[in-house]
């Protein structure tokens, strides 16, 4: 890491806002400058800027672009790909504190929120209104709603709900030059324009500051949960259920992976009780009610049993559903605990799971490093989890090494570097390959057409 001492310059947005908002102490510095990405370069910025408004968010970037100070937007803190982490002569913009719900309309299906927005509170606010909000990342209890909209980020229901682009119906954003935009509907269809709201959703603070978003929900009512739980002697068997249950046609309201060592990770945490005998656990959730959610169980338990399956449960207790649930949820944290985790977020094809976690395995023998495995494996969305002993340097180079591996396979199986995470830091050489020069340089164009001074995040996302 290198280090920014704090130019004269900065005195002058210390007036712009409240002095409490405007930090510049060390210890905030270095609290600010980086996500939870293992490894990603950051620097300390020249400060950091809470908002607490859309007006003290263009207030602020108008202050930088006037001179020549970059921007780096940031949420919770949670990423991690880097995306939020500071560069040379910039100040981080921190959204943390907008943190309100500011209307639900019940009859219409939308809510507005500020970006700061813990996302399962508004998920909580909303059901209030007997509404659902679906996008649920594992980082659902501490990223916000801002963060998700940067990355669009997934999650465990995504595979039969969607993603967060599937649910942004508009936006207020601070461009690069200060000016406050408002872009999208809240009517249920609608397609004036170029569909600018999409293209910032997953844009990873590179082409504006999100300062409000307005998303569509859901009814809270109509779901009858049950869980098939699988159990599995190997990852490459549980593979082949996800590639079955593809097959066959059925989307489960989610199917999610949790390897052995991952489970041992959580229960040693966490006490839940969880199996510590089997190579890997295949969790789906069917919510169609009545006969039918009957039909669709009984199907995902045959296919598991024809996979190699060594037992299945099934769960209909809402307690024990989550509690399965929960154990997904605390994977990564449970590992973190142990020492530095590096984060792979690569998707292929349904079909190729099971060539992905043979390919996984094959890297972690073959670079002598441990490499637990959750997934999203309803979307083909696998986290292979790299872990390497605190200060063992070698361990962390091969660790690279096998994170570069991990990504050149995902492409090879026709897969995409990253399906919920963002690009950030870590994946750009990963997105260089799988995009190709000629996309890049859209890329660019849009960049330049957006913010031609570079103020924005530079560095990021592609």
């Amino acid at each position: 890491m290198t280090t920014t001492t704090p130019p004269d310059l900065v005195a002058g947005l210390a007036e712009l806002l409240p002095p409490e908002q405007v930090l510049r102490e060390i210890d905030d510095l270095e609290h600010y400058s980086h996500d939870d990405a293992e490894w990603a370069d950051y620097v300390r910025p020249l400060a950091v800027v809470r908002a607490r408004s859309t007006d003290d968010v263009s207030a602020t970037v108008r202050w930088a672009a006037e001179n020549g100070v970059r921007v780096v937007p940031r949420g919770a803190g949670t990423g991690l790909s880097g995306g939020a982490n500071a560069v040379e002569n910039c100040i981080v913009l921190s959204l943390e504190l907008m943190d309100e719900v500011t209307e639900v309309n019940a009859a219409e299906r939308y809510a507005v929120t500020q970006p700061g927005v813990i996302n399962d509170a508004l998920r909580a606010h909303v059901a209030r209104y007997g509404l659902w909000y679906p996008p649920d990342p594992a980082s659902s209890a501490i990223s916000t709603i801002g963060g998700n909209v940067a990355t669009n980020a997934g999650g465990i229901c995504c595979v039969k709900y969607g993603v967060t682009r599937d649910y942004v119906l508009g936006l207020t954003v601070v461009l690069a030059d200060g000016e406050v935009v408002e872009l999208g509907r809240r009517t249920a269809k609608g397609v004036a324009g170029y569909d600018l709201t999409a293209l910032m959703v997953g844009s990873e603070g590179t082409l504006g500051i999100v300062t409000s978003v307005t998303v569509k929900v859901l009814p809270l009512t109509g779901r009858d949960e049950r869980a098939v739980i699988g159990y599995f002697p190997s990852l490459e068997a549980a593979g082949d259920a996800v590639a079955g249950i593809s097959a066959a046609g059925i989307v489960p309201a989610a199917l999610e992976l949790i390897d052995h060592t991952c489970l041992v990770a959580v229960d040693e945490w966490q006490g839940l009780g969880l199996p510590d005998d089997v190579n890997a656990l295949l969790l789906a959730r069917i919510d169609e009610r009545g006969a039918a959610g009957d039909e669709l169980a009984d199907r995902v338990a045959e296919i598991v049993t024809g996979s190699g399956g060594s037992q299945v449960e099934r769960a209909t207790d809402p307690a024990e559903i989550d509690r399965l649930f929960t154990a997904r949820r605390l994977a990564y944290p449970a590992l973190e605990r142990r020492g530095p985790v590096l984060t792979e977020d690569v998707c292929v094809p349904r079909s190729a799971v099971p060539e992905m976690l043979r390919r996984i395995q094959a890297t972690a023998a073959a670079n002598d490093v441990v490499i637990a495995n959750i997934a999203h494996a309803g979307d083909g969305n696998l986290h292979p989890l790299i872990i390497a002993p605190e200060g063992d340097d070698d361990a962390k180079g091969r660790a690279k090494l096998a994170f570069d591996r991990i990504v050149a396979d995902c492409l090879d199986l026709g897969g995409t570097v990253t399906g919920e995470h963002g690009v950030g830091l870590l994946k750009l050489p990963g997105l260089r390959d799988e995009l190709g020069d000629r996309v890049l340089r859209m890329h660019r164009s849009v960049k330049d057409a957006l913010d031609p001074a570079g103020t924005l995040n530079p560095g990021k996302a592609f």
